[in-house]
């Protein structure tokens, strides 16, 4: 699927997706897989789905917010440094392009975010 047509409907947590290992050098611990698949793009910002896989990994975050559809994991941030969070089913979070932060996943993270 390369866009959700208008007018239609896809179970988002039940959405197909293919993952790959993230690459070694953000890996902390484990072995981690992601996967993406953008639903489409609203007024020039896009909406999509993103997986992670169990293990934990660094990222640098584009400008988003994101709901969590299933699973679990913990966000630290290391730049800016703020609080660690937990999230889960219903969480919504927003990360700033640029901030730098370690997740750890420890039940397969499925998230809809808006970028």
């Amino acid at each position: 699927m390369s866009e959700l047509p208008a007018g239609t409907a896809v179970d988002a947590a039940a959405l197909p997706l293919a993952h790959a290992p993230l690459p070694a050098s953000d890996v902390v611990s484990g072995a981690p897989t992601a996967a993406t698949i953008a639903l489409g793009e609203v007024r020039g910002v896009e909406v999509g789905v993103w997986e992670m896989t169990p293990g934990t990994a660094c990222d640098t975050e584009a400008d988003e917010v994101f709901v969590v559809l299933s699973g679990r994991a913990r966000i630290a941030f290391l730049d800016p440094a703020l609080p660690t969070i937990e999230v889960g089913p219903g969480s919504l979070v927003r990360l700033a392009e640029g901030m730098r932060t370690e997740w750890t996943v420890t039940e397969t993270l499925r998230k809809i975010y808006v970028a």
